[in-house]
């Protein structure tokens, strides 16, 4: 990375140009998945706070209608999230999901990539899983990095974006 870029109470928030911290996760699957594996083409990487919750599985959904056109572009779609192997694996199969959640249950990932710090919801101040897409670029350099993105809407965006 080139450098940090760090708000209060946040952990580390990339932006362009920025190099992709090191990553290794275990898949739905239970394959562990190096950054250097993953990186070696476009990849949109998701980051959301619970598998099989409301908005988590809309935004999930809303990947997977497009995953074919985000392939068409040379990007695939990654999700993270704090859930275990198992969890993950049956979010996969009750949703017929066809690209790769990663478990990060020691929010390592999440900090890195600056997924996790101070949120607000309902007027109450806490800290947790923040929402975000990193697209990353094939070689590992990130393309654009987005906090607090909301579950569904932001798929035009991210299509125009790999299209650039």
């Amino acid at each position: 990375m080139t450098e940090s870029h760090e708000l209060a109470g946040s952990s580390v928030q990339l932006r362009p140009g920025d190099r992709v911290p090191e990553l290794a996760l275990p898949n739905q699957d239970g394959q562990v998945i190096l950054g250097d594996q993953l990186f070696a083409q476009g990849t949109v990487l998701y980051f959301f706070p619970s598998a099989g919750t409301p908005g988590c599985t809309k935004e999930a959904a809303d990947f997977q209608d497009h995953v074919e056109e985000f392939g068409n572009k040379g990007y695939q779609i990654v999700g993270v999230s704090p859930d275990s192997v198992e969890r993950l694996k049956s979010f996969e199969d009750s949703h017929e999901l066809t690209f790769t959640l990663l478990s990060d249950r020691d929010l390592v990932a999440h900090k890195a990539f600056g997924a996790f710090g101070d949120k607000t919801i309902f007027g109450r101040l806490y800290r947790g899983v923040l929402r975000s897409t990193i697209v990353v670029e094939a070689g590992g350099v990130v393309k654009e990095a987005m906090y607090n993105v909301r579950a569904t809407g932001h798929i035009p965006k991210l299509l125009k974006l790999v299209s650039q």
